[in-house]
Formats: C-alpha cells, sequence, structure tokens
C-alpha cells in the first residue's frame, strides 16, 4: 500500500536503531536509500545496490553540502529523513558548556545542514520532510533539560519549514517517539545500573502506559506512511508515537 518505488530517500543517521529500522522497510517499499551516518555500518546493517552508505557528519556543513552534491548529481532527492541526533541526561545546572553544544550541533544544526542543503533540489518538483523529535520536546521529561530544548527546536522547525515551503510542494512533519527499545537504551542502562540491568529495563518500560517500550519498527512504518503517496494531504504536524505517554500520564 505504502510503495515508494524508485523514491530517491536520504536518511540521516540510518546505521543503527530507528534510522537502520527506517532504511529496512523504505528498502521494502522499492525506495533507494542513501544514509548519512558518523559511524560505519555494522555487518548486518542494510547495506546493499539500494542502500548506499555516505561517511557523514551532519553537524559539519560542508560535509553535508558536498555529499548532498554527490547525490543529486546522480539522482533527485524525494525525501529526506532527519533522524540522526543524540541524548544528553542532566538539568539545567550539571549540563557542561561541552555537552549543551554537542546537543545543539548535532540535533539541532544536523537538520539545519541537511534541510538547507536538500531543499533547493525539491523546489522544483516537491519533496518530502520528515524530522524526528521527542516527546521530550512537547512535556516535561525529569533530567532532559538540553536534550528536551533540542527536540522543542525540532517541532518549532518543522513547522516552519512546512509554512515556508508548502507553496513548492514540499511536505514536512515530524514524529515525537516515546521510549524506543534500541541499543542505546541497553547501553545507557549496562553502563549506570550494573548488575540491575532487567530491573532497570522492567522499570524503563513500566514508564510508558502501555507497559512497554516501542520498538523501532513500528516508528520506521510509521514514518513510511508519513512518506509516502498516500500521506499527501498531511504537513506542519507533529506525531506522537508514545503508547499513551502524553495523554495519559505525561509523567
Amino acid at each position: 500500500m505504502f510503495n515508494l518505488k524508485d523514491k530517491i530517500a536520504i536518511i540521516t543517521g540510518g546505521n543503527s536503531g530507528i534510522g537502520n529500522a527506517i532504511v529496512h522497510v523504505f528498502k521494502e517499499a522499492g525506495a533507494i536509500v542513501h544514509v548519512l551516518d558518523i559511524n560505519r555500518p555494522k555487518q548486518n546493517s542494510e547495506i546493499s545496490d539500494s542502500v548506499i552508505d555516505h561517511h557523514c557528519d551532519v553537524s559539519d556543513s560542508s560535509q553535508v553540502d558536498d555529499t548532498i552534491r554527490e547525490i543529486v548529481h546522480s539522482h533527485p532527492i524525494d525525501i529526506l529523513v532527519n533522524n540522526a541526533g543524540i541524548a544528553h541526561v542532566g538539568n539545567v545546572e550539571n549540563t557542561s558548556d561541552e555537552d549543551f553544544d554537542k546537543i545543539v550541533d548535532v540535533n539541532i544544526r544536523g537538520i539545519f545542514n541537511c534541510s538547507r542543503a536538500c531543499i533547493p533540489h525539491m523546489k522544483e518538483k516537491g519533496g518530502i520532510i520528515l524530522n524526528m523529535a521527542s516527546i521530550a520536546g512537547s512535556v516535561g521529561i525529569n533530567d532532559r533539560f538540553a536534550y528536551s530544548m533540542s527536540k522543542g527546536a525540532v517541532l518549532a522547525m518543522t513547522y516552519s519549514m512546512a509554512k515556508n515551503y508548502v507553496d513548492y510542494g514540499i511536505r514536512c512533519n515530524s514524529i515525537s517517539p516515546a521510549r524506543i527499545h534500541t541499543p542505546l537504551v541497553d547501553e545507557f542502562i549496562d553502563k549506570n545500573y550494573p548488575g540491575k540491568e532487567a530491573e532497570m529495563f522492567s522499570r524503563l518500560s513500566a514508564t510508558q502506559p502501555m507497559g512497554r517500550m516501542g520498538n523501532p519498527g513500528e516508528v520506521a512504518h510509521l514514518a513510511l506512511y508519513l512518506c509516502s503517496d498516500k500521506a499527501t494531504f498531511i504537513t506542519g504536524t507533529d506525531f506522537p508515537i508514545d503508547g499513551g505517554f502524553i495523554k495519559l500520564n505525561g509523567d
């Protein structure tokens, strides 16, 4: 139903977690996927003739510009998924300048760099931009000051780009996941709660009203719908995928 046959999609941060799930789902839907990631693909990553990996730091505008220029030399751009992002734990008092700047560089500047590089190539025939936000940008999350700030900015950028480019046939939306079970979650638990991994996994899962974390594939299939021709009347909107978190507890 949600066919992306012969569409050219750029997915940032596509070599792990939610990004890698989006790469897999888009490939299965027929898209040619270009992955922009600072990390090299793992052995089990979806790299093939229809999935092309580009080593690129999205916080570096010159790297982004060069990579996009290389892609459009051979293919037009139909879809940009701004998925690359990093997390941070801390409040306003214990967030260092270095950590704050790093969050800004990846989570905000990364979307700015990639969108600015791609939009001129979309203006003639339209296109789709999908940004990965978070419920942390909409509700208060304990000890997520810098991360929440960055995801609030993602929402604002989404609405602004949707407004500015609607007349060019460019749709721009965002997805706001709650806690999704990715390798980053396991690494966080292993690092901070050695010997209590199972207990902490259960406690983190229980914070979602549904009693479990989401999985990357669920986010990827929402991304597929929003980037498909079945969603052509949707722009300037954020889509929470949160197991009821925002409306049912917001805590």
